[in-house]
C-alpha cells in the first residue's frame, strides 16, 4: 500500500470525537464526473474489475505527470463520452473551458481487477474523473466499467453534508440534540441528511392551511400504515404518508437506507427520566420549543417519522433496535403535497445505540418544486459498496407508457402488471399466445481470459468442458458448505469467452475472489447496464420473432435455434442476442440489446406481435407460471442454507465432474444424507397459502412453503416446500396457519412441476404444441402477489 493511502476508519468510542472521513464517488463506465480538491487532499482512483482506462484532467500542476500516455483532449473526450452535459455545466459554472484542464492517463492496459491509481493534489481545482468506453454490442464482451474514486482531505470533513442534488432554496443545520422548524411550499422537496452516519432525524409535517386556522392536522403513523400497508412508505406507487383525515401530506421520492421507524414516539423526558437520567434533552422539548411560535400545542411525546431509527418487531412480540444503517451523506427526500409546517430535530439520544451512541448533526435542504429527481430506494452490492439508486431500464419508456404499477425490484424498476389486462391475462396470454416481459434486472457478468473455463470449472456445480460455443447450461453457484449463492445461464461466447447470467451483484466480486485465490488470468467485467433483454415466451413465441430476427449465414436461424442455444442477429438493424431460454415452462425465448436500442426493440417485437395476441406481462403473471413450471427463485425455493439438491435443481449437481468445484465435497456428504427436498403439494380449497407457512405431518412441522400461487390452468392451489425426506410422494400433510396448529389446510405431497412435468412445451420443436387445459371458470381466479424483492 503505498504510504499516502490509509486504513478504514474504526467507529469512535463513546465520547470521543469523530474519525477523519473520506469523500467517495463513483464514476459508471462510459461516463465521466466532476469534484473538487484542496491542495494537499489525497487521492485513490480504483478499477474493481480491472481493464477499465482512466483518465484524470485538472488544472496544471495539480498531479504529477502520468506514464501511462497522451489522454485526449477533454472537449474532444466531452463529445465522445455519455452523458457529458452536467460536465459541462459544471464547467461552466466554475468559469472553466474545457481547454484549461491537463489530462492524465491514470488507467489502462491489461491491468488486473483492484489496480489502483494514487496521488497527492498541490492546489485546488476542479476536475474530472473519466471511465472512457463505448457502448457494447450483445455479442461483445468489453463492457465500460466503473472507477472509484475516494478522497483523504487534508483537513477533517467531519460535519460537512454532501454537495447539494440542486440549488437549494433553504440550506438548514440541525446540530446534535437540536431541532430546528421551517416552512415548506406544495411541490417543494425536503432532503434531510445524516450528515455524519448513524444518526436518527425524528421528521414532523402539518398542513400549514389548517394549521392557519387553528386546526392541527399533521402525520399520522396508523393512517399511514392502514392505507400503504407497509409500516415504511418506499419510493415508488405506496410512497406517501397521510394525516388522520386521509390526506397525503408529503411522498417520499428517494431513500439511501430504507430502514426507517414509523410507528413509535420520539423520544421524550419520561424515556429518560425511566433510564435514570432525568433531565436529559429530548426531541419531544426541542419540537414543543421549535413549533409554539406555529402555534403547535406541547405534547409529552411527539408521534414522528423517525427517519433513520434502526427499529426491529421481532416474531416475540418485542421492538428491539440497534444502531442505524445510515453511512455518512445518506439521506432520505420528500415532495411536499401540500404546504406544509415541518420540524426536524437530530436526536439528543446518547444512552443506547439508537445514534451509535453519538449524537451529531442532521441536515435539511428544500428544493424548488421545478426539480425532476428520479425516484429509487438505493441499493449496495455489499455494505461498504456505493449506493445505487433503482435504475430503470432500456425499456422502461414503452412500459410506463402502459402501466404505473412497477416493483423495486433489485435495484430496477419492472413492472408487476399492465393497465390493459392484469395479471391473469397476461398469464393465459403466455400460455395460449405469446408475451412480452422486461427481465433487464438480471445481472450479466463477462468472464474472459485465457483461464476463464478455468474459473467457471471451479465456481459452477457444471461441466463447462461439455459446453459448445453457442451453448447454454443452467448451474448453480455455491459456497464451500454447499449453501447456494445463485442460479444461472451460462453463455459460452468462444473457447475462453463466457456469460454469466443470474440475479445477485454478489457473483462477480465472488468469481473475482475465486480468480485471485487460484492464480487464474481471468477478468468478470460487470455488463448488466450494457445489456437489457426482454423475454418473449409462448407457444407463438417462434413464429413472431421468427419473421424479425435477422441472422448472418454462420449463425442458426431463429426456426434452427434448438433448446438451450443462442443466436447473434439484428432485430430492425439493431444487434441483438437472441437465447432459446424462459423462466416460464413455454417455448420461449429471451432478446438481449444495449439500453440505448431497446426501444426500437420492443416496438418490433409489439408491431410484429399484433396479429398472434402479444401481451406484455409482469411480475405478477411471471411468479404464477414459473411456480407452475417448477422453477425456483432465490430466497425462497433456496439461499446459502440450501444446497441444489434440496433447492430441487439435483439435475444441475453431476455426480461426477471433470474438476472439482466450490462445494463439491460438502454438496456429496448431503447427497449421501439429505435431511429435506423440495416437493409439490396440492392444496385442498381455495385459502391462500403463502412462503413461509408451515407444513405439519400430526403435530409436528415438516417442513415449510417455499412458493405457492392459485393456478388458473389447474383450477386448485399449488405450492412448491421444502420437507423432511421422511415424508413421500403422495402422502397427506397439513398447511399451518394462524399459530400453525389452530387451523389447518389439507395438502397431498405430489411431483413438480404441477404443468408440463415433460417439458414438452419449453422442448418444443416446431410441432404445433398441445392445448393447455380449459380453465375451470373464468371468475374462478386470484391475483398473484407476484416475485418478491
Amino acid at each position: 500500500m503505498n504510504q499516502i493511502w490509509f486504513q478504514p476508519a474504526r467507529q469512535p468510542a463513546r465520547g470521543a470525537a469523530l474519525p477523519p472521513r473520506e469523500r467517495t464517488l463513483r464514476v459508471p463506465g462510459g461516463r465521466c464526473a466532476l469534484f473538487t480538491v484542496s491542495a494537499g487532499d489525497a487521492l485513490r482512483v480504483v478499477d474493481p474489475e480491472g481493464l477499465q482506462g482512466g483518465l484524470l484532467y485538472a488544472l496544471p500542476g495539480t498531479f504529477e505527470a502520468s506514464s501511462e500516455g497522451e489522454p485526449p483532449a477533454l472537449a474532444a473526450l466531452l463529445d465522445a463520452i455519455g452523458e457529458a452535459a452536467s460536465a459541462r455545466a459544471g464547467l461552466d459554472a466554475g468559469g472553466i473551458g474545457p481547454s484549461d484542464l491537463a489530462g492524465l492517463a491514470i488507467l489502462g492496459g491489461e491491468t488486473p481487477a483492484d489496480t489502483a491509481w494514487e496521488g497527492i493534489a498541490a492546489r485546488d481545482s476542479l476536475c474530472l474523473l473519466a471511465a472512457p468506453g463505448a457502448a457494447m454490442a450483445p455479442e461483445a464482451q468489453n463492457p465500460p466499467t466503473e472507477l472509484r474514486l475516494a478522497i483523504r482531505p487534508r483537513t477533517s470533513i467531519v460535519g460537512q453534508a454532501p454537495p447539494p442534488l440542486a440549488p437549494p432554496l433553504q440550506d438548514l443545520r440541525v446540530e446534535a440534540a437540536t431541532a430546528r422548524a421551517y416552512t415548506v411550499k406544495a411541490g417543494q422537496y425536503i432532503q434531510i441528511i445524516d450528515v455524519d452516519g448513524r444518526q436518527c432525524a425524528d421528521f414532523l409535517a402539518f398542513d400549514a392551511a389548517e394549521l392557519a386556522e387553528g386546526r392541527e392536522f399533521g402525520l399520522d403513523a396508523t393512517t399511514t400504515h392502514t392505507l400503504m400497508g407497509t409500516s415504511s412508505p418506499k419510493p415508488g406507487l405506496h410512497a406517501k404518508y397521510f394525516d388522520a383525515r386521509m390526506i397525503p401530506l408529503v411522498e417520499v421520492v428517494q431513500d439511501t437506507v430504507g430502514r426507517h421507524d414509523t410507528f413509535m414516539l420520539a423520544c421524550s423526558a419520561k424515556y429518560y427520566e425511566d433510564m435514570g437520567y432525568p433531565g436529559h434533552s429530548n426531541c419531544t422539548d426541542n419540537f414543543n420549543a421549535v413549533l409554539a411560535p406555529h402555534g403547535v400545542a406541547s405534547r409529552k411525546g411527539w408521534p414522528a417519522i423517525n427517519f433513520f431509527y434502526n427499529t426491529i418487531p421481532g416474531s416475540d412480540d418485542r421492538i428491539d433496535m440497534d444502531e442505524p444503517w445510515s453511512r455518512p451523506g445518506d439521506y432520505v427526500l420528500l415532495r411536499a403535497l401540500t404546504d406544509l409546517v415541518c420540524a426536524t430535530s437530530s436526536c439528543a439520544d446518547d444512552i443506547d445505540p439508537a445514534n451509535g451512541w453519538f449524537p451529531t448533526d442532521i441536515h435539511v435542504r428544500v428544493y424548488d418544486a421545478a426539480c425532476d429527481f428520479p425516484r429509487g430506494m438505493s441499493h449496495r452490492m455489499t455494505p461498504d459498496s456505493e449506493p445505487r439508486l433503482t435504475r430503470e431500464t432500456g425499456f422502461h419508456a414503452r412500459t410506463a407508457a402502459l402501466t404505473r404499477t412497477f416493483d423495486d425490484y433489485r435495484g430496477f424498476w419492472l413492472p408487476s402488471c399492465f393497465s390493459s389486462a392484469g395479471p391473469i391475462a397476461e398469464y393465459w396470454a403466455c400460455r395460449e399466445r405469446a408475451v412480452i416481459m422486461d427481465l433487464s434486472a438480471l445481472r450479466k457478468f463477462e468472464v474472459i481470459g485465457p483461464d476463464a473455463e478455468a474459473l467457471m470449472q471451479r465456481a459452477l456445480t457444471r461441466d463447462l468442458r461439455k459446453l459448445a460455443v453457442g451453448q447454454i447450461v443452467y448451474a448453480a453457484m455455491c459456497y464451500e458448505h454447499g449453501g447456494m449463492i445463485d442460479d444461472g445461464t451460462v453463455f459460452r461466447l468462444g473457447p475462453n469467452n463466457f456469460r454469466w447470467i443470474c440475479g445477485d451483484d454478489y457473483c462477480g466480486l465472488w468469481l473475482r475472489r475465486l480468480a485471485e485465490e487460484n492464480g487464474l488470468k481471468v477478468w468478470i467485467k460487470d455488463s448488466t447496464d450494457q445489456l437489457h433483454n426482454v423475454a418473449v415466451q409462448g407457444p407463438r413465441a417462434r413464429d413472431i420473432l421468427g419473421t424479425l430476427v435477422v441472422t448472418p449465414p454462420h449463425q442458426p436461424s431463429l426456426s434452427e435455434l434448438k433448446w438451450f442455444r443462442f443466436t447473434v442477429g439484428r432485430i430492425s438493424g439493431v444487434p441483438v442476442v437472441v437465447s432459446r431460454t424462459g423462466y416460464t415452462g413455454e417455448l420461449g425465448y429471451e432478446v438481449w440489446c444495449h439500453p440505448s436500442q431497446a426501444g426500437t426493440v420492443w416496438d418490433a417485437i409489439t408491431e410484429a406481435g399484433a396479429p398472434h395476441g402479444l401481451t406484455p406481462a409482469g411480475l405478477a403473471a411471471l411468479d404464477m407460471l414459473r411456480i407452475e413450471a417448477g422453477l425456483i427463485f432465490a430466497d425462497y425455493e433456496f439461499c446459502d442454507q440450501t444446497d441444489p439438491i434440496e433447492a430441487g435443481i439435483g439435475f444441475a449437481v453431476p455426480a461426477a465432474k471433470t474438476d472439482p468445484y466450490v462445494g463439491q465435497e460438502a454438496i456429496a456428504r448431503r447427497r449421501a444424507a439429505p435431511q429435506r427436498r423440495l416437493v409439490g403439494l396440492d392444496v385442498a380449497g381455495n385459502e391462500a397459502v403463502g412462503h413461509g407457512d408451515p407444513v405439519h405431518v400430526g403435530r409436528g412441522q415438516v417442513g415449510v412453503i417455499t412458493s405457492a400461487t392459485k393456478s388458473p390452468v389447474l383450477g386448485r392451489i399449488i405450492a412448491l416446500a421444502r420437507l423432511d425426506v421422511t415424508v413421500a410422494d403422495g402422502a397427506a400433510v397439513e398447511i399451518g396457519k394462524l399459530d400453525g396448529h389452530q387451523k389447518r389446510l389439507a395438502a397431498t405431497v405430489v411431483p413438480f412441476p404441477h404443468y408440463d412435468p415433460k417439458k414438452t412445451r419449453v422442448r418444443d420443436d416446431g410441432a404445433p404444441p398441445p392445448a393447455p387445459p380449459e380453465p375451470v371458470s373464468p371468475t374462478e381466479t386470484v391475483a398473484s402477489a407476484g416475485i418478491p424483492a
